[in-house]
């Protein structure tokens, strides 16, 4: 099968429509519109969630009718999507999508082939999917089921207790030093008992319908857990694919994203306004993603007084739901020092390729790490959970990239790191001395030096979607595999 003759379909509820639609605007070029109508983008309906009992059972009965050729109606949009003739050959859902994975397998049987997508650091697969020999946790259903039959516990608690509880043991993740389990845990756990009991038991064994793994994360970043990822897949016959980064780089990839906020003309007349006072690579760009913001929100008052102090200009996205409405103490402080914009969502990777920006502040998501990687800006890590702290430490320790905020720790973070046997004070004290030291040596020499090294791997990350590159070479040789 050529590759001019796939055709896509992508299941999406109401509240992420118009936003994928977005996004496949900025991943094609005008010339391409070819392409870009053989993806479909279909709604189950406006559950605001992808996990609910509800959009799994729309879903399964949409690939019901997607494997028998019949039509499809968005619920979004009303329109009904005729499908000509087709040959389904290979599924491609969220490795954490569970039940639309078993449902695709119920469905299409032996006939399709489903590869799962694991959309975050490759090395965080080892913390949750793989089997004992390699570090991760194993069978955990299994495992929860001993422990409910021999303690009686309820089996949501035994899954938190083997998953999200630490101990004190010791990991040897794939190209990281060695960390203590509790190091994973920087900040109070977002993670429910619930939501862990309905996914985490049933992702060992959802591994066992998928033919392979896609994982997103460039191969020249985490290369020792890519190559672990190939061996321990390939021992049960499964393949591993790199395809990161995906970061869109279309002659319309910044308008349409500045397009998605109203804010957008703002930020750009503040962005040009920085550069043309403070200079290139002066500007401090700020965002813990859509979901992740400070347990204790003076933390970050705190660091951003430091901020302000030292006379750096920033840019703060607060898009989190609990960061919606900002003091209006704070808000105030900021429109008096003249050299801040607060925005309740920022296009990111436009201002990453601002020249006025020098340093981003994030939770070492990993889709933040890989657009600050590829637009060669280094990072300071704030990190909460799952990926996170694994990205913070290869950014720091590793790669030498950017630094890890230690101060900002709570909870279990608050236990001394295996690295170093550094032990974080704990004190809003502390987190300033600490936020002087990092912005300091960040806008400095020591952080020059950082910039060089995220360059000379910015470089290799262009050349992952280039001919003989390890990206192209892996979807070339799944697409010859159709």
């Amino acid at each position: 099968m050529r590759p001019q003759a796939l055709y896509i379909t992508l299941f999406v509820t109401d509240a992420f429509f118009d936003r994928v639609l977005h996004e496949l605007a900025r991943s094609f070029e005008t010339l391409d519109e070819a392409c870009i109508h053989k993806v479909r983008v279909i709604s189950l309906g406006n559950d605001p969630a992808l996990t609910t009992e509800v959009v799994d059972e729309g879903f399964e009965r949409a690939c019901k009718k997607l494997f028998a050729g019949e039509a499809l109606q968005c619920a979004k949009t009303g329109k009904v999507h005729a499908l000509r003739t087709l040959i389904i050959k290979f599924n491609i859902p969220q490795f954490f999508a569970v039940n639309p994975i078993t449902a695709i397998s119920r469905v299409g049987g032996k006939s399709v082939h489903i590869f799962a997508w694991f959309s975050g650091m490759t090395t965080a697969a080892f913390m949750v999917i793989a089997p004992e020999k390699y570090g991760g946790p194993g069978n955990v259903r299994e495992k929860a089921e001993a422990q409910v039959k021999k303690t009686g516990i309820p089996f949501e608690d035994a899954v938190h207790d083997i998953l999200f509880t630490p101990k004190g043991k010791i990991h040897h993740f794939p190209g990281l030093p060695p960390m203590y389990d509790y190091e994973l845990y920087p900040q109070d756990s977002a993670h429910t008992s619930r939501f862990a009991a309905q996914t985490f038991p049933r992702m060992h064994e959802t591994l066992d319908l998928c033919q392979g793994i896609f994982f997103n994360s460039p191969a020249s970043y985490e290369s020792e857990a890519f190559e672990q990822a190939r061996m321990w897949l390939g021992e049960t016959g499964r393949s591993a694919y790199a395809c990161g980064p995906l970061v869109p780089h279309t002659s319309i990839a910044k308008l349409n994203e500045v397009g998605q906020t109203m804010k957008g003309a703002e930020i750009m007349k503040f962005l040009d306004t920085t550069l043309r006072k403070a200079g290139e690579k002066s500007l401090l760009y700020i965002s813990f993603g859509s979901m992740y913001w400070p347990g204790s929100p003076e933390t970050l008052w705190a660091f951003l007084d430091i901020v302000m102090e030292l006379h750096i200009p920033f840019l703060l996205s607060h898009a989190a739901p609990r960061a919606a409405i900002l003091p209006d103490e704070f808000v105030q402080k900021v429109q008096a020092y003249g050299k801040g914009f607060l925005s309740p969502w920022a296009p990111q990777q436009t201002i990453l390729e601002h020249p006025a920006t020098g340093w981003f502040l994030t939770h070492g998501g990993h889709n933040s790490v890989v657009e600050s990687i590829s637009a060669g800006v280094p990072m300071i890590a704030w990190p909460f959970h799952a990926d996170q702290p694994l990205n913070a430490v290869r950014i720091s320790e590793v790669l030498g990239i950017g630094y890890e905020l230690i101060e900002v720790r709570t909870g279990h973070g608050l236990h001394p790191l295996h690295r170093n046997g550094r032990k974080p004070v704990g004190t809003i004290d502390a987190l300033k001395a600490e936020a002087n030291d990092v912005l300091r040596k960040a806008f400095g020499d020591d952080g020059a030096q950082k910039r060089e090294k995220v360059l000379a791997l910015k470089q290799s990350f262009d050349q992952e979607w280039e001919e003989g590159g390890t990206a192209w070479k892996d979807i070339h040789a799944f697409l010859d595999s159709l």
